[in-house]
């Protein structure tokens, strides 16, 4: 079982940084290789599903660890949402093709790069979880500083957004915002599980 959970966590950690990568390099201009990595987070994505049913069955076929089983489950299938948003982010970019402003670019770059550190950290307190449960409480602050540090970026690039005269239509403002928004929701989405595992961690714990 550890073994599936270590693969299932290494497509996790491999999902963040194909978003990051695919990110950047969207923003760099380079769609060929940007492609390339929508469609290696596509295949991650569907992977983790695979190895996601196979834990959730040998969990329940074998009864295995029955104190905290459901804990466990809940804590992979909230991990799953996380994967799902940053594979639904590279599909929306490869579809809506938004054109990034020079001035937004960088920002862009810095907005999913924290989101990304922000699952990383995610993973390594599930690792620990499993393995090593005094340090969990160490990487879960990680996520909380990711995340706050990309809300406040989110913000500053909404303001940038529909005060630039850069942009005359509201139209591409919108959106703009919309993409700011889904790519913050990778590290909104890895908060909420790092809440969820915190809870389960003092459980443990008791």
């Amino acid at each position: 079982m550890q073994t599936e959970i270590d693969n299932y966590l290494d497509n996790v950690e491999n999902a963040a940084l194909i978003f990051f990568e695919g990110v950047k390099n969207y923003i760099a201009g380079k769609i060929e290789r940007f492609e390339k990595h929508y469609q290696k987070i596509t295949e991650i994505e569907t992977e983790a599903d695979r190895l996601r049913r196979d834990i959730k069955k040998k969990l329940y076929t074998f009864m295995l660890i029955p104190e905290s089983r459901g804990d466990v489950l809940g804590l992979i299938e909230n991990i799953d949402d996380v994967v799902d948003i940053a594979q639904k982010v590279l599909t929306q970019l490869s579809i809506e093709t938004p054109k990034i402003p020079d001035f937004l670019k960088a920002d862009f770059h810095d907005l999913a790069e924290l989101s990304s550190k922000s699952v990383e950290e995610l993973v390594k307190a599930a690792r620990a979880f499993f393995t090593e449960i005094k340090l969990v409480s160490n990487y879960i602050n990680k996520v909380h500083f990711y995340e706050h540090e990309a809300d406040q970026l989110e913000e500053q690039m909404k303001r940038k957004i529909f005060r630039t005269t850069e942009i005359k239509s509201f139209s591409k403002r919108v959106h703009l915002r919309y993409f700011v928004e889904k790519i913050v929701l990778c590290s909104d989405a890895a908060e909420s599980v790092a809440e969820r595992l915190a809870v389960y961690t003092i459980k443990r714990r008791i």
